[in-house]
């Protein structure tokens, strides 16, 4: 007798947002209202620190959005929603990279990126380097230390960090979304860390003086 293929595994039975959107795949549009609801806040940090910028980031997570529910129809929850949607924010946030590589191919000035917002940048840097300064006693500086040294991140490497650091996914779950192995996005933290840790690390010893 053949099998149900879309039988969800009970690893990830009770999962909300896999439940969620096994009824958005089954043509529940509430479903997919709670589910942006769920998600939206998540959605716009992530990108926010990523790019640097709120609109930008507003415009990606609403991408993320409309390619979820494009995908409704053909979704099998064989991994944890979390894993297939950061899958998809990774792929529009490449998408978003090569937009940017050809307007500087053809002379556009590129918009708001991470080198130019401070918000929240500060605690990314911090928390990815595994270093906390004794006191911020100007902050202005920091945010200027942690600006050039997040801009100095590859972006593969900041999606690793962001998704390591705020969205508490495992290197699996990582590598899953960002399409590596285990070993490669480790070896992206374990560089971005470094990097990380040797842009703060005058400001960091000043700190301890």
């Amino acid at each position: 007798m053949a099998t149900d293929s879309t039988v969800t595994p009970h690893s990830l039975v009770g999962d909300p947002s896999t439940e969620l959107m096994l009824r958005v795949r089954d043509g529940d549009s509430e479903a997919f209202a709670e589910l942006v609801v769920m998600w939206r806040d998540r959605l716009v940090t992530l990108f926010l620190h990523h790019t640097g910028d709120h609109a930008t980031a507003e415009d990606l997570a609403q991408e993320v959005f409309l390619r979820v529910y494009r995908s409704r129809a053909t979704y099998q929850p064989t991994a944890k929603f979390t894993t297939w949607v950061h899958t998809i924010a990774n792929n529009v946030s490449r998408d978003l990279r090569q937009r940017a590589y050809r307007r500087l191919e053809r002379g556009v000035p590129a918009t708001a990126s991470a080198s130019s917002s401070s918000l929240g940048l500060d605690q990314l840097a911090v928390a990815a380097s595994g270093l906390l300064p004794a006191r911020l006693a100007d902050r202005t500086e920091l945010q200027a230390v942690v600006q050039d040294a997040i801009a100095g991140l590859g972006e593969r490497q900041r999606m690793a960090v962001l998704l390591a650091k705020f969205e508490q996914c495992s290197y699996e779950e990582i590598a899953a979304a960002m399409q590596l192995s285990v070993p490669a996005v480790k070896s992206l933290l374990f560089r971005a860390r470094d990097q990380l840790r040797t842009a703060l690390k005058p400001y960091l010893q000043e700190e301890h003086r």
